[in-house]
Order: structure tokens, then C-alpha cells, then sequence
């Protein structure tokens, strides 16, 4: 999940990212609340069930991607590992797609419609991580969601004889650069197969065990534009010009621990503090007479304004010339039909206490998957990691101390291997 860095690296949170070592610990008597509800063929019991066989081997291959990181454009040994583990389970696989994407197909015994699950596999460079440190490091967790990813499939492959329709993993590079989704598109990634729906999960700030959707909601989109000040004075005036933009921000980054607590309060308040905003960003380079803005915003029809703010301001200042891109990058937003649909499954299946509702967008990330979802609909959901009794910072993505709890592999595991087939399946 590309994110800005959220919370203040003068802000010591505290801890340390605990090393990725030590006994492998599963979900103990996991249990559906409905094993009812309709999958295919497949019944959730026997979901558990091969579950349960993969569970530390799940837990040991996140280990392995985990110690081995790798910033997008250099995903070649987790790609590799993989695409691997995708062949043993018997899919066909297609690697080198969109630069070190990973396409693994299962198709069913009986017919169905095609669906396809989406799984990022980069690691956050050093530029991006909140106290962090100085070398690459799965801060994001798409090592949780690469092993979740393959567990689905493995899961699914062995009940392959039960599965109605087809499944299609799809395992994506340099996300965190943003580019990823988009040169796995323009290398026809589904030109050959087009799945009707696409879904993924991403590591959350949740209690483990429990999952957020986000139906009509998900997370904002990116604009960045340069402002040049020529003429006398030009660097005092491109600093002024810079203040008055920066007041168009209605929201500040997080600077501590309780304020990250309140913003995963405010994005789950209907009608909240968040229901609206724009985080906005100036900077003047020391070097050259410029205003470089950078700026998220929510709902994503409001950079139209924003834009139209920035030229305004600009004009009051004489010499200034604004250029911005064509258009900014897209907001992510999960459709409120499927999103409200997989929080009815998971409701039912899992139960009303472990299914959260967001009713608002995280104004400090923004994520590629945007673009799938501008193919085809699908979802988009939160896998809480927090261990209990964590502080949030040990389960918030970019942190140097996100310390997921390794536990949710397999509620992840379950819950997509059962969601899936109920999408692939046709009546």
C-alpha cells in the first residue's frame, strides 16, 4: 500500500520489529459461524479442513519472503518462489507478466464464471517507511498477502474437483511504486483470461481474526503539480505561495500513537470527520524558485476544485507558470454491490463481531489496485494483523515497528477460499 509517511519520524513510537522467528503459531479451534452458507460445492468445513494441513507452511513461506525483501521492479526471487509453489499445486502459471508478475490459473471441474484474487509482492524502500530503517523491508506486509495468496490456491487446487469455475491468482509487482498494476495491464494480463470480478485483502490495524470492508469506500487517489515563481524575489515568493496552498489541507498527518488510535475510530464513524477531506503537501526546494504540491482527496471528484484552487492562487502571484499532469491517479474504490456482498459472507460465516465496516477513506495511502478495479469491479478488505495487546503502530503498514501477527495467514486463508467459489459459482 503506497502510503505517505503518516506519522512524524521525530515522534519516537517505540519498539523494534521483532525478529521473524520462533514457533510457528496457528488460529486454534477456528471455526466458521455458518458453514451453510452457499460455496459451489465446496462446504466450509472442508476449507478448514485443507487449511489446517497448509497453516505453518504458510507461516514459513511468509518467513522466507519476509527475510528476503525486494523493492518493486526487483521481485525476482519471491516471483520465483511463487510461482513455484503455484506449479507444485497444479496451476498453469505465467511469469515475467508486466515485469515480474506472477499469473497462476485454476480452473474448476464444473462450469462457472472466471474471478480472480489480486496479491502484491514488493517490498517498502527506506524513502517510504516511518521510522524505519535503512534497507528494504516488508513494512507493508505483502509477504502476509503473497502468503495468503498461495494459500488460496493451494487450498483450492486440492478441492479443485468440487470448484465451479475458474480462479485466477494474480500476483503483483511494484505496488508501492504504483506502477505495478498498470504494466500488468498493458502486458494483457487478462487478455487471455478475463475474470468477471477481483478481489484482495490488505494488512490492517484490526484485531487479528477480524476483517474491514469497504463497500463505496476504499482509499484515495494521488495529484502532484510544480509551480515556478520567476521574476525579484522569487524564492520568498514561491514561499509564500506555498503557505497559502498549503492551508487548503483540512487534515494533518497522524504525530502520534493516539492519534493513529483516532484515526481508525474516524474511519469507521458514518458521516465522520473523514467523510470528506484533503491531506496536502508543499515543498521549495532550496535549489530552484518552486511550489511542489502533492495531495490526496476524498471524495476524488474534488481535485477538479483542488486544481482549479491551486491555478487561482497561482494567478495572484505575476511570473508563475502551474503544471500538472493529465490526470491525477485514480482513487481506489471498492463497488458498493460486491463490497456489500462480502461483508454479508463474511458476517454470516465468520460472525457480526469479527466484520467491521469502514465508512471512510484513509486520507495517507493510496493503492494500485485502483486501476484493476477499473477494469472489472470486485473487493477490496482490511485482514486485521494487531496482535493483542499491541500498540497500533506494531500493525499500521509503513511502520518500523509493524510486527503483524502471523495468525491472521490463515483467517485470511479461509476467508478468501470460501468467499471465492461463491463468486465462480453460477446457479
Amino acid at each position: 500500500m503506497n502510503s505517505h509517511r503518516a506519522v512524524s519520524r521525530r515522534t519516537l513510537l517505540g519498539g523494534a520489529v521483532a525478529a521473524v522467528v520462533g514457533t510457528v503459531a496457528v488460529p486454534e479451534g477456528f471455526a466458521f459461524a455458518d458453514n451453510r452458507f452457499p460455496s459451489g460445492a465446496i462446504d466450509l468445513r472442508s476449507v478448514d479442513a485443507v487449511a489446517h494441513r497448509l497453516d505453518k507452511k504458510l507461516i514459513e513461506l511468509r518467513r522466507d519472503i519476509h527475510s528476503h525483501p525486494e523493492i518493486a521492479g526487483q521481485e525476482q526471487r519471491t516471483a520465483e518462489l511463487v510461482a513455484g509453489h503455484l506449479r507444485t499445486a497444479g496451476l498453469d502459471v505465467t511469469t515475467d507478466v508486466g515485469g515480474h508478475g506472477v499469473v497462476g490459473v485454476l480452473t474448476g471441474a464444473r462450469p462457472g464464471r472466471t474471478i480472480a484474487y489480486r496479491a502484491d509482492m514488493d517490498a517498502v524502500p527506506p524513502s517510504d517507511q516511518v521510522e524505519g530503517g535503512p534497507t528494504p523491508a516488508h513494512l507493508c506486509g505483502h509477504d502476509i498477502h503473497t502468503a495468503v495468496a498461495v494459500g488460496v490456491a493451494q487450498v483450492l487446487a486440492r478441492l479443485r474437483d468440487r470448484l465451479a469455475g475458474t480462479v485466477m491468482f494474480v500476483f503483483q509487482p511494484a505496488e508501492e511504486a504504483l506502477t505495478g498494476a498498470a504494466a500488468m495491464l498493458a502486458d494483457g494480463v487478462f487478455a487471455a483470461t478475463r475474470p468477471a470480478e477481483i478481489h484482495a485483502l490488505h494488512c490492517g490495524p484490526f484485531p487479528v481474526g477480524e476483517f474491514a470492508v469497504t463497500a463505496g469506500y476504499g482509499l484515495p487517489g494521488q495529484d502532484r503539480g510544480i509551480i515556478t515563481v520567476a521574476g525579484p524575489d522569487a524564492m520568498a515568493r514561491a514561499q509564500r505561495l506555498a503557505g497559502e496552498i498549503g492551508a487548503l489541507s483540512t487534515v494533518s498527518a497522524p504525530t502520534s500513537p493516539a492519534a493513529l488510535e483516532q484515526l481508525v475510530t474516524d474511519i469507521q464513524t458514518p458521516h465522520g470527520p473523514l467523510t470528506e477531506f484533503v491531506f496536502l503537501r508543499t515543498q521549495v526546494p532550496q535549489d530552484r524558485a518552486e511550489v511542489r504540491v502533492s495531495y490526496r482527496c476524498w471524495p476524488q471528484e474534488r481535485y477538479v476544485a483542488i486544481r482549479e484552487e491551486i491555478h487561482r492562487l497561482a494567478r495572484s502571484y505575476d511570473g508563475t507558470e502551474v503544471t500538472f499532469p493529465p490526470a491525477p491517479f485514480p482513487a481506489m474504490i471498492c463497488p458498493e454491490r460486491e463490497g456489500h456482498a462480502v461483508e454479508r459472507y463474511l458476517r454470516r460465516t465468520l460472525g457480526q463481531n469479527r466484520v467491521r465496516t469502514l465508512h471512510a477513506a484513509v486520507p495517507f495511502s493510496g493503492e494500485d489496485f485502483a486501476l484493476f478495479l477499473n477494469q472489472v469491479p470486485g473487493t477490496y478488505t482490511f485482514l486485521g494483523v494487531r496482535r493483542p495487546g499491541a500498540r497500533i503502530e506494531t500493525s499500521y503498514p509503513h511502520f518500523g515497528t509493524f510486527n503483524p501477527d502471523e495468525r491472521a495467514i490463515a483467517h485470511g486463508v479461509r476467508a478468501m477460499a470460501g468467499w471465492l467459489p461463491t463468486r465462480a459459482h453460477t446457479d
